[in-house]
């Protein structure tokens, strides 16, 4: 008889999903809850990733970008919330550079809630992402924290709910950031204010029916504040790219506004935000939505 010997199978490697990138960190995508903890994806978290390099696709050419103008680049995502997009884009750009302990490219995110933040912080140490930081401001906090530098590349805000969109612009705008990524979300601010002028301008224009039905005077203010981001962007030179982020299934609120500092002409801009204001009864939100004081580059 043949003598069969004992071998010791080799354990089983376990293959990747092809739709994870070369390089990702393994362990970040599980702690996502994108990956399974046994490197697996199912049918929700498949969808989850193909969002995120979705949202990818759009913000790292801006990176690119800043990188080939200064070397480094730093990030401040506003509502960061569990850093979802701060990891993802430090794990697939930043880290593939050399970051220093006092200088390099870094990724803020800025967060309310105290216990994530010391999650994301905990995470980011585990993962050895020296590169990034969180902090636990409000958005209009943040604009003059002194954890922050005087001036920052790029702004992310991600569904930053009611005004806090128009703070992370207002931070953006104070720290001379050149890129701006905003998913705005439900803001009901001048709503509230074509709510309350709606007696008095009934009779002096007939674009009041546009929002005389209550349904009609929330979707219509929804609607015209981003109008009126956009042309506040604009009035301080930016250019403006307005589109959809197709695939974000997960939330009706996908307008997606990209802005890049190119010190365009802020006459127009700033005369087409005055009026609109002015038209719909909301001059008194003209500090909301501020313009340079001497708009006057052509």
């Amino acid at each position: 008889m043949k003598r069969v010997e004992n071998v010791k199978k080799a354990p089983a490697v376990t293959e990747l999903p092809p739709e994870v990138r070369p390089g990702q960190s393994i362990e970040l995508l599980k702690e996502l809850h994108i990956l399974t903890r046994d490197g697996k994806l199912n049918q929700d978290s498949r969808r989850k990733l193909k969002q995120v390099y979705h949202l990818y696709n759009f913000i790292e050419p801006l990176l690119r970008d800043v990188q080939g103008e200064k070397g480094s680049v730093s990030l401040v995502d506003h509502g960061a919330g569990k850093s979802y997009l701060g990891f993802i884009l430090y794990d697939l750009f930043v880290k593939a550079q050399q970051v220093e302990e006092n200088g390099g490219s870094h990724i803020y995110g800025i967060e309310t809630r105290e216990e994530l933040v010391t999650k994301s912080t905990e995470l980011a140490a585990r993962l050895g992402f020296k590169g990034m930081s969180f902090l636990p401001l409000s958005v209009a906090e943040s604009t003059t924290s002194s954890a922050l530098p005087e001036s920052i590349d790029i702004v992310t805000a991600l569904h930053a709910c009611n005004t806090a969109t128009d703070d992370a612009i207002d931070f953006a705008l104070k720290k001379n950031a050149k890129h701006m990524v905003l998913v705005p979300c439900c803001q009901a601010e001048v709503a509230t204010v074509l709510r309350k002028n709606k007696g008095k301008d009934v009779k002096r224009s007939a674009l009041t029916e546009i929002w005389r039905h209550p349904i009609h005077t929330r979707e219509f203010g929804s609607q015209i504040t981003n109008v009126l981001r956009c042309l506040q962007l604009e009035a301080h030179g930016y250019q403006v790219t307005v589109t959809e982020l197709v695939g974000w299934e997960h939330s009706m609120k996908n307008e997606l506004i990209i802005a890049t500092y190119k010190n365009l002409p802020r006459r127009r801009p700033t005369e087409r935000l005055h009026e609109v204001l002015g038209e719909l009864g909301l001059a008194e939100m003209t500090e909301r939505f501020y313009a340079p004081q001497a708009a006057t580059t052509e």
